[in-house]
């Protein structure tokens, strides 16, 4: 990751304003469909149950290619790559909103997932390149940049309802064009620009991988509807198993792998994105249904429904800008990681008791609250531990590696939770009862999800302060 030409310093905050403002939005593009899902299943034919391949088309390419990005942001350069990124980005939400059918909406999803699979890696080597020489500047690069993660994910939610509301759902899509507009004009003057380095690409390993994690996905959303006895879903998940076992014994044999295992021996690097695999599996459930419930229970509108996840979004900024690191830099990295899985555990759980007669201010307001303060404490400091424990070199694998996990989680966690939702009635829409039973019980499995994740923090990670965490960059 040799550096050619840097910004002044004068420019490099209003260069982390773009990496950051590029995390928002492929995080984002995650969340801004929820609200329009219900208008999109009435448009295009989706049904109840296949309903989260909206989410899951996006999510599967955009973690499974990840380590590609990562590697090609390495190869060819950060910069080279963050532009490329928004250019597919771009062709890809034009696809999306222009969707006649299924198929075609969930062409485009996966198109947008693979801009962001070059976007992401590529935007976190860019902030390294930025801020790494200066421990205490990157702390804050990180706080702002971890805050936008989260933030775009629950802003989404609004905006998706504000958009669904006054002007018509492919308008979720159509977003992303003028941002990508303005992030190709901007990039050239206000980012680093680096020398290409001579390498291979495992493009092989990069296929095994996204492979693998679809048809994990794929059977477990498909098992609810045809049944876990169903041989063609355990052959699905034998093969998706296959896959990326397959992939991990390809990188070890590879003499320049798409994820070299050896970076695993970084202290806490494992156990860091691990907590980020599980707190995307827990977080991105929960926004999910809180969403269908708010629209399929309770009855809110698009508008509605997205402005009541507000001050979800306002907590999670001021958490992670204001609050998480000063926290950090006292108590250290594991000790924030636990407790703010064990705080988005106790939200999710307090979420299981919504009722069929419920309101926002007594069964969603508190408890989201309280899960939304456990992200912003969980995030920042896993994220900053998983990418400073890696060497400069590996900054573009290292930031695959993270997004990866979490993005993995996502897709997995969104899967396992709706097919156990839909198990107990989340898919019988029109039947308030049946859905809220449902919708309690994802909140209770992402509950487990968030709680288990803490105890594997809590057992495996190293005590370290945040400064110490700095050192290497």
């Amino acid at each position: 990751m040799s550096q050619s030409t840097t910004p002044p310093a004068s420019r490099r905050w209003i260069a982390l304003a773009l990496i950051a403002l590029a995390q928002f939005m492929v995080i984002m593009d995650t969340s801004i469909i929820g609200v329009a899902l219900p208008k999109m299943q009435a448009s295009l034919g989706f049904t109840q149950e296949n309903l989260s391949w909206v989410f899951n088309a996006y999510v599967v390419v955009f973690g499974g290619l990840l380590l590609l990005g990562g590697r090609l942001s390495d190869l060819v350069g950060a910069r080279r790559i963050f532009s490329f990124g928004w250019v597919i980005l771009a062709a890809g939400s034009l696809v999306a909103g222009l969707a006649p059918n299924v198929a075609v909406e969930l062409t485009g999803r996966g198109v947008q997932g693979i801009g962001a699979a070059l976007i992401a890696p590529s935007a976190l080597t860019l902030l390294m390149m930025l801020f790494g020489a200066n421990p205490k500047e990157l702390t804050k690069a990180f706080a702002f940049y971890g805050a936008a993660a989260p933030a775009g994910g629950t802003a989404g939610v609004f905006l998706g309802g504000l958009i669904t509301e006054y002007a018509s759902w492919p308008w979720v899509f159509y977003i992303n064009i003028p941002v990508a507009v303005l992030a190709l004009a901007t990039a050239p003057a206000l980012l680093p620009g680096g020398r290409a380095q001579r390498g291979s690409i495992d493009l092989l390993g990069a296929a095994m991988a996204t492979l693998g994690l679809a048809g994990a996905v794929f059977a477990i959303v498909r098992a609810p509807d045809v049944g876990w006895a169903d041989p063609a879903t355990w052959g699905v998940l034998l093969a998706a198993t296959a896959l990326l076992v397959g992939f991990v014994a390809l990188q070890g044999k590879r003499r320049q792998p798409l994820m070299p295992l050896s970076i695993f021996r970084a202290p806490s690097l494992g156990a860091a994105n691990l907590a980020q695999l599980l707190l995307g599996a827990a977080w991105v459930p929960m926004w999910f249904f809180l969403n269908l419930y708010l629209q399929q229970v309770l009855g809110f509108s698009a508008f509605p429904s997205g402005a009541a996840l507000v001050p979800m979004t306002l907590l999670i900024m001021v958490g992670m800008v204001a609050l998480a690191p000063r926290l950090m830099a006292r108590f250290g990295a594991k000790a924030m990681i636990v407790t703010g899985l064990v705080l988005l555990a106790g939200g999710l759980y307090w979420l299981s008791f919504i009722r069929v007669e419920g309101t926002f201010w007594a069964d969603v307001l508190p408890a989201s609250l309280l899960a939304a303060l456990g992200m912003s404490l969980a995030f920042v400091p896993s994220l900053q531990t998983a990418i400073s424990s890696a060497k400069p070199e590996e900054g573009g694998l290292a930031s695959g590696i993270v997004n990866t996990g979490y993005q993995i989680g996502s897709a997995l966690g969104l899967a396992v939770v709706t097919a156990v939702a839909v198990s107990y009635g989340a898919g019988q829409v029109g039947d308030p009862a049946a859905l809220t039973d449902g919708f309690s019980v994802a909140f209770i499995a992402a509950a487990v999800i968030a709680l288990a994740a803490a105890v594997l923090a809590a057992v495996v990670m190293r005590p370290a302060k945040a400064a110490q965490l700095t050192k290497a960059a």
